[in-house]
């Protein structure tokens, strides 16, 4: 059971040799679970499952945890891309591939669960087209051995599936996220390598809210960023909020956006630290010896 998130040139699984049918959310499917049938829980037997920053603001909460336990105990890092940026998926039950939430009456946090298990059987499939601009959303059908779903004398379209199943609420609370990572991924090199530290703001603004919301109240945050007063209590008591304000955040770390506004002294001071960097580094770059991937890097 997986959710899928991907930018594409020309076909959406250019690396794949089944390349699978793309269909809009007016498409229609025959689908029906329900406690009682014979596959019922099979797809929480195995799992595979990616979790959106979204997903794991509802699951700690619903848990009583901060994101800090909550990613250590039941998830596990994995990379969306080589090198660059990672992603996080549900960790299944230890020695085994089950869900930790499955229990024989079903999910014991259903109210709450994930993107991934609100679409299935449809997967979501994010594309951003190389001589685009814009993020647009397709669907794939999944049709696995397991499942009796598609058997069900229930004929609905996936706009209305969604909407059943909470998904599209989801999707837009995401849509900023989802956005971010097809635009890191279309930029490739032209972005460069992230740096260690632009690659660990990245994980704590996407998962980790708990610790990033330290981070925005932070001495060095307050100092370099104009927020007014009442916004940042709005992002220290609102987590929607401050899981937006996390992306935004990352946009301009990584792409220069700036729609976050310095404090006139903290840019000065960049400058000023970017000038004694190049001015230290001047000498070296004559040397043969010289490797610029060693040099530290700028972020903010």
């Amino acid at each position: 059971m997986t959710g899928i998130s991907i930018d594409i040139k020309d076909s959406p699984f250019p690396n794949s040799p089944v390349v699978p049918e793309l269909v809009e959310g007016s498409k229609s499917i025959n689908f029906r679970c329900y406690k009682g049938i014979k596959c019922f829980n099979a797809c929480c037997s195995n799992i595979d499952i990616s979790l959106t920053p979204y997903d794991i603001i509802r699951l700690k909460n619903r848990l009583d945890i901060v994101s800090g336990e909550f990613l250590l105990k039941y998830t596990y890092p994995y990379e969306l891309e080589k090198e660059g940026i990672a992603g996080v998926k549900l960790k299944p039950v230890e020695n085994g591939t089950a869900c930790q939430f499955m229990t024989p009456e079903g999910c014991s946090v259903y109210e709450d669960r994930p993107t991934a298990c609100r679409y299935y059987p449809v997967g979501l499939v994010s594309i951003r087209k190389q001589d685009e601009y814009v993020d647009r959303s397709a669907y794939a059908i999944v049709k696995e051995p397991h499942c009796l779903g598609h058997n069900e004398a229930r004929t609905i379209t996936i706009d209305d599936y969604r909407k059943e199943q909470g998904a599209d609420q989801y999707d837009e609370k995401d849509r900023a996220w989802r956005q971010l990572i097809l635009k890191k991924k279309s930029s490739g090199p032209s972005v460069g390598k992230p740096t260690k530290r632009s690659l660990q703001l990245f994980f704590i603004g996407c998962y980790d809210i708990d610790r990033f919301r330290e981070f925005v109240i932070s001495d060095g945050f307050t100092q370099s960023f104009q927020l007014e007063e009442d916004y940042l209590a709005k992002l220290v008591m609102d987590e929607e909020e401050l899981m937006q304000f996390s992306l935004r955040f990352l946009k301009q770390v990584m792409f220069g956006e700036m729609t976050i506004p310095m404090k006139e002294d903290a840019v000065q001071a960049r400058v000023e630290r970017m000038k004694a960097m190049q001015q230290r580094n001047e000498p070296m770059l004559e040397s043969k010896e010289y490797d610029p991937a060693n040099e530290p890097q700028e972020i903010g």
